[in-house]
């Protein structure tokens, strides 16, 4: 007799979670809001096995807490692991928390990026300093031809950005690029990256990494501030 294939259990896990993590982000599941294992697997027509990983997935992300008495009950959004990916991408996803969320890391990269930017003239080495002339480069070619809010430009960006934490020296700056960097990809994810960017942007970029080739950490850390300037700009003409 031939067995049926079962279905792979983290996918569904993942799948659960992110309904989930995005009711509780919206709202939907409200702070206070309580519900069993067993409502889980009604739901989602999972075994209480899988309902159970994903609440203890949700509770190490701060979102819900359960107890034997009260069953599983929303957490508020003080207790959420805010620096977590999979909170960041479900804020992201919610367009009443998106731009609240691009605001949070903005103002979170202009605490730490300049920083970064200064160590990086003293602590870069030749090659990266190199790269970020590149990548500075290509990003002007890429928003001249129309194609700020393209794949490529998103990636170039990227790289030029978790190059530039990289290059600080600084390891926990290095660590904080996944957050700070979905900044850029959820502009681009939802439409507000523009096709033209700022010129002033593009030439912020550039004179960033000359005054990190050149080792100007007073210039470095200046220029950092005028581009992120420019882009929280971006949030007060959209909004």
């Amino acid at each position: 007799m031939t067995e049926t294939p079962r279905t792979p259990a983290a996918p569904l896990l993942d799948n659960v979670l992110a309904e989930l993590g995005q009711d509780i982000i919206s709202g939907t599941l409200p702070e206070g809001r309580t519900f069993t294992l067993q409502d889980l697997s009604d739901r989602f027509d999972i075994s209480r096995t899988v309902a159970r990983e994903a609440m203890r997935a949700l509770e190490q992300l701060g979102l819900v807490s359960s107890s034997r008495r009260v069953g599983i009950t929303v957490r508020p959004r003080s207790s959420w692991a805010v620096f977590d990916q999979s909170i960041i991408d479900w804020r992201l996803a919610c367009p009443n928390d998106r731009n609240s969320q691009l605001r949070s890391l903005n103002e979170l990269r202009t605490g730490i990026e300049p920083q970064a930017a200064r160590l990086a003239a003293l602590n870069a080495d030749q090659g990266q300093r190199e790269e970020l002339l590149s990548l500075a480069g290509r990003l002007r070619e890429l928003g001249e031809s129309g194609a700020g809010a393209s794949q490529e430009f998103l990636e170039v960006d990227s790289r030029f950005h978790n190059l530039l934490l990289e290059a600080s020296g600084n390891e926990m700056f290095a660590a904080l690029a996944p957050p700070l960097l979905s900044v850029l990809q959820g502009r681009t994810r939802y439409g507000m990256q523009p096709a033209d960017p700022a010129p002033a942007a593009m030439s912020a970029h550039e004179q960033l990494a000359r005054a990190i080739a050149d080792g100007d950490d007073a210039a470095a850390e200046e220029q950092s501030r005028l581009l992120l300037t420019e882009v929280a700009q971006m949030f007060v003409d959209d909004y």
